[in-house]
């Protein structure tokens, strides 16, 4: 894909779209059930620049900020916002099926927790991104 997305006769539309319909999807292969820390959300904005600053062919030594870069593409961050909408769409798939899948988001499970700080779940991640009670308010209006 480097010779399409950095080949100068190719519109930069053409490329974009060439970036979201070909690369994109590799990367975000199972991200629903990923937990996004602030770690990996930097790492995902990264590479989103990364790809645009390819595209536009600016060398990673030139002195230009991402938002110049996301400005001469035309272009908002987006993968991350994506990412937490499919995200969303599982965790109501789950909530209707009422399986296992169910039991273990809403933590309804048997049992003892283990030693340590636990682990961040999906709902904790959209609750940061929703607002705190936004999940259970759509927690509870998926049940219904």
């Amino acid at each position: 894909m480097k010779t399409i997305l950095t080949n100068k006769h190719i519109s930069i539309e053409t490329r974009k779209r060439a970036l979201q319909c070909y690369i994109e999807p590799v990367l975000m292969y199972g991200c629903e059930a990923w937990t996004i820390s602030k770690q990996i959300k930097d790492k995902l904005e990264a590479t989103e620049i990364w790809f645009l600053r390819r595209i536009l062919r600016i060398p990673w030594t030139a002195k230009k900020t991402n938002e110049r870069v996301l400005n001469e593409a035309n272009k908002r961050k987006s993968l991350v916002r994506t990412i937490r909408k499919r995200q969303t769409t599982f965790l109501g798939h789950i909530m209707r099926r009422e399986k296992l899948e169910y039991l273990i988001t809403t933590g309804k499970l048997e049992g003892k927790r283990s030693r340590g700080r636990q682990r961040e779940k999906i709902t904790d991640g959209l609750a940061t991104w929703l607002g705190p009670g936004r999940v259970t308010e759509t927690l509870t209006a998926v049940k219904k």
